[in-house]
């Protein structure tokens, strides 16, 4: 029986119907980043629980772990059920969650608190994903995976703006700002539910190249197997590849402002705004980058030209970080090259890494992106509970060569991954009619 929420589509949508449709699926990546944004109220958190940060980095490690559990169960439930049926009551019910840690007054229910969050929050999103494969045709899916990725990034400037502007409304109450997620959240996800579409199972099967055209791909009296996934070569290198790229990335996410705080002893300003530097050029080229890869249909040449840049740039704040006195303005232009090349690799790299996995088995792509997921926060995982360790014992200097080490793995697996290194002659696309019945 299909559920009044779900809108079942067996016609793939075209123009403004499927923008409207991808527009939605941004927006709850969006809103399931911010319903997971903290930071703007640690300091208010630690001092009114009495809590220790180490404290509160184990409940986060805890939280990430969860998470990472929720994704690849949720990537495997999205391709069962479907992606509308699994994201929309999981988005009202998060939001809900978000007003449950006004109750909390102690270490103990923030940890429970938190971790209930992170694994329905992970459940959620891990729909989103492929909803952007899904109705992004492959001449523009780099650019909408970009897109996606806005998302993330977007929810750190989106907490840390609404922090700053009511906290002094709200006598700096922290639980001010998980009413404010809360309510925001509960009303963009009635917004969503409204707007949203999901595939039919058949559409899902198949490859669309362009809004119009598009290839059977698989037998859907056949059920999808996930040794069909993981069989192939060129996907263990993407799993492989990735978690070594993501070294860098969440060190930065996590730690970029304690890094420049620490080892060259900036103020707490100076290093938000030379990460925001960071941010905003990525921003600027995962979109850049995104859609000229779309044009160009090439995806292997970016990341290994960003992977690269974000090599050198890599090592030179290294160095730097060895120096006594570096000045802002060198640091701020070292971070936007930074992160003008990871946003250069990314999401060419997402677009290559959907399409491989596309051509194993399209029915595939929520356990893909679950396993994406998973990856992801159990680097944070990692991150939250080893870097502190290996710094205190050695400098962040030396924790940013591992992280430059493992950059340079990432290229190898590149090599491995499908796709063409120059641009060919198109050919035409057979377009396959859907059986009648």
């Amino acid at each position: 029986m299909r559920l009044s929420y779900v809108r079942e589509l067996d016609e793939y949508p075209t123009g403004a119907r499927r923008m409207k449709i991808l527009t939605m699926a941004v927006l709850a990546i969006l809103i399931g980043s911010y319903e997971g944004q903290i930071a703007p109220v640690v300091p208010l958190l630690l001092k009114d629980l009495d809590m220790t940060l180490a404290t509160y980095g184990a409940v986060s490690g805890a939280a990430a772990v969860a998470g990472a559990i929720a994704s690849i169960l949720g990537g495997r439930l999205t391709d069962r059920v479907g992606r509308v049926r699994l994201l929309i009551p999981l988005m009202a019910l998060t939001a809900v969650c978000c007003f449950a840690m006004t109750l909390v007054h102690s270490p103990r229910d923030l940890l429970i608190a938190r971790i209930v969050l992170a694994f329905v929050d992970g459940v959620a999103m891990a729909s989103t994903a492929p909803l952007i494969r899904d109705f992004s045709p492959r001449l523009g899916r780099a650019q909408a995976f970009g897109f996606w990725t806005w998302g993330p990034v977007g929810a750190n400037f989106l907490a840390a703006a609404v922090a700053g502007w009511t906290l002094p409304i709200f006598n700096d109450s922290w639980r001010s700002q998980f009413v404010i997620m809360g309510c925001f959240s509960l009303v963009i996800s009635i917004v969503i539910a409204l707007n949203i579409a999901d595939l039919s199972p058949e559409l899902r099967a198949r490859i669309q190249h362009t809004e119009r055209a598009a290839t059977e791909a698989v037998d859907v009296t056949r059920p999808a197997r996930i040794s069909a996934l993981f069989s192939r070569p060129n996907i263990w290198a993407h799993v492989v590849g990735i978690s070594l790229w993501l070294v860098l990335y969440i060190t930065l996410s996590l730690f970029g402002q304690t890094m420049l705080v620490g080892a060259l002893g900036v103020s707490s300003a100076e290093a938000s705004t030379i990460m925001a530097a960071f941010w905003s050029l990525n921003l600027i080229t995962l979109i850049v980058t995104g859609r000229l890869s779309d044009r160009l249909q090439l995806r292997k040449p970016f990341t290994l030209g960003g992977t690269i840049a974000a090599v050198l740039v890599t090592a030179f704040l290294a160095v730097l970080l060895g120096r006594p006195e570096v000045s802002s303005g060198t640091l701020m232009v070292v971070g936007a090259l930074l992160g003008g090349s990871l946003g250069v690799a990314y999401a060419p790299w997402m677009a290559n890494y959907s399409e491989d996995a596309e051509d194993a088995d399209p029915r595939l792509q929520g356990t893909a992106w679950g396993l994406f997921g998973f990856l992801s926060k159990g680097i944070a995982v990692v991150g939250l509970l080893v870097i502190p360790r290996v710094v205190e014992a050695t400098g962040w200097q030396t924790w940013l060569y591992v992280a430059l080490g493992c950059l340079v793995l990432f290229v190898p697996a590149i090599l491995m991954f499908n796709g063409p290194w120059r641009r060919t002659t198109r050919t035409p696309v057979n377009v396959a009619l859907k059986a009648e019945g």
